[in-house]
């Protein structure tokens, strides 16, 4: 919804197609950074990034915490040629 709003305002698409979850783990809640980091690495992968090559991407999150999962989806996006990577998240815990 967040993203769709600022797709919206700003008149620009939203993809949720090209950075995919491969796998779904246990909940982040009781983890400390460290553990956070492990529960997300790697598990974010590029589907058919020459759609993302050379462009700029807004990564939208709700809130950030320790900014694991934002962090290992930005690897998996910095594995595309020539990509910009923003970041825009609504909130900080």
């Amino acid at each position: 919804m967040i993203a769709d709003g600022i797709s919206k305002a700003m008149q620009i698409p939203v993809d949720t197609e090209s950075l995919v979850r491969k796998q779904f783990n246990e909940t982040q809640t009781k983890k400390n950074r460290i553990e956070r980091w492990q529960n997300v690495e790697e598990i974010f992968t590029i589907e058919n990034s020459g759609k993302l090559e050379g462009k700029t991407v807004i990564l939208v999150d709700d809130v950030i915490t320790t900014g694991a999962t934002l962090e290992a989806c930005i690897q998996a996006l910095q594995t595309v040629p020539e990509i910009k990577i923003l970041v825009a998240v609504l909130a900080v815990a």
